[in-house]
């Protein structure tokens, strides 16, 4: 491992470290990520890590030279990214497919109320949620998930954290939003918005992010009580509006596309919308695939596809890795992760994509060989996924 990275890291690992985030896992694989903290077990600091694979957490605590000789496990083989936040300072990680590590270091600045963070050295506790159980949020209290104390009402757990699995998801991704300068988020099909004020409140308000939120949805009253609630909060840079994802063209530009649950082809309309603005990170959770479920047709797969539950099941999936394929095609990283069932639909399959503009050099040869890929299991399957045919009208 570049021993750049171990020096950043060995160098941290003082009284001052509070976490580290090692994330970015290639295709398919089952270690998600891995989160560091420091641990007081007996007298003695340790380090927990806690590894992500699936939908189980495995926790191991390592001593210090443990921890530096399994890094290379964890940075090398699995995962490019890593955020290592101490009390002054920021560490952030990249590794470049061939191996070449980028560290940035960001100062910083300790809030005049002397409210710093520091680190957990409990060794046993309940989960952190990013947005924590006991803390009294506002648009969590107006929208039924927790009362005035900050309680979540039971009803609404399995809300609470289904709204902090996906402000995770955008915690990964932090290093590929910038600081310097104000960031358009579009959120189509927003609905009652849990996850739309979750993620203003989030990048907005902990984060200090410069952002411009947009909520879209085809349901006025929906959105004239969210436009409400905006008022009331003084959640100046977000606005709810009724529309169309297809036909929407209130902007040139968006630095981050979220769709949520949108029925069937208006994911695929939504996902060209971000391609076509370059956004720099989309966040989509599909819904209700029949498109392909009603194209699909294959002799060798008759034996599978003649159980309509499994053509349906198979459909779906084919649908979300196509449109995931199709992204890398046109230069972003992506991944398909499971996410907590959403409120109208039991899908539970997040397509995260990330743009990586330092792979533009060899983007004719990538999306070349991409697509003769994508149009052989298209053929293969009888297929025409509807981003395809948008994207080769586009070419």
């Amino acid at each position: 491992m570049d021993s750049n990275i171990l020096k950043a890291i060995s160098e941290n690992l003082n009284i001052d470290f509070i976490d580290m985030v090692i994330s970015n896992p290639p295709k398919d694989s089952e270690l998600i990520k891995v989160k560091i903290r420091p641990v007081l077990l007996r007298d003695n600091l340790l380090y927990q890590a806690s590894e992500y694979r699936g939908k189980q957490i495995f926790h191991t605590n390592y001593k210090e030279e443990e921890l530096l000789e399994k890094l290379p496990d964890w940075l090398e083989n699995n995962m490019k990214q890593a955020v290592m936040t101490c009390r002054t300072k920021q560490i952030n990680i990249l590794i470049s497919k061939k191996g070449k590590a980028t560290v940035k270091i960001k100062n910083i600045v300790i809030p005049d109320d002397g409210k710093e963070r520091s680190a957990d050295l409990q060794h046993n506790r309940e989960k952190e949620y990013i947005l924590a159980e006991g803390k009294p949020v506002p648009f969590l209290i107006d929208l039924g998930v927790m009362n005035s104390e900050g309680k979540i009402i039971k009803s609404k757990y399995d809300k609470f954290k289904q709204i902090n699995r996906f402000l995770e998801f955008i915690e990964d991704i932090l290093p590929s939003l910038s600081r310097e300068k104000e960031l358009t988020i579009l959120d189509f099909g927003c609905g009652k918005s849990y996850l739309t004020f979750a993620m203003y409140y989030y990048l907005k308000e902990l984060k200090g992010y410069q952002i411009k939120v947009v909520g879209l949805d085809l349901k006025e009253d929906v959105i004239r009580h969210c436009n409400q609630l905006v008022q009331k909060y003084g959640y100046n840079n977000l606005h709810f509006l009724v529309g169309d994802i297809a036909s929407y063209e209130g902007t040139n530009k968006i630095d981050m596309v979220v769709t949520l649950h949108a029925c069937d082809i208006a994911t695929d309309y939504a996902l060209f919308k971000a391609i076509q603005w370059e956004a720099e990170v989309i966040l989509s959770v599909p819904c209700c695939q029949h498109e392909l479920n009603k194209q699909i047709h294959n002799d060798i797969l008759s034996p599978i596809l003649q159980y309509g539950l499994i053509k349906e099941r198979f459909a779906a999936l084919a649908t979300d890795a196509l449109r995931a394929e199709l992204l890398e095609a046109v230069g972003y990283k992506s991944q398909i992760l499971e996410f907590i069932d959403m409120e109208h639909t039991p899908k539970n399959i997040l397509i995260r994509a990330v743009r990586n503009p330092k792979n533009q050099s060899k983007a004719a040869e990538l999306k070349d060989k991409k697509m003769k890929s994508i149009e052989e299991c298209r053929k293969f399957l009888n297929v025409n996924p509807t981003l395809y045919q948008l994207l080769i009208d586009k070419m």
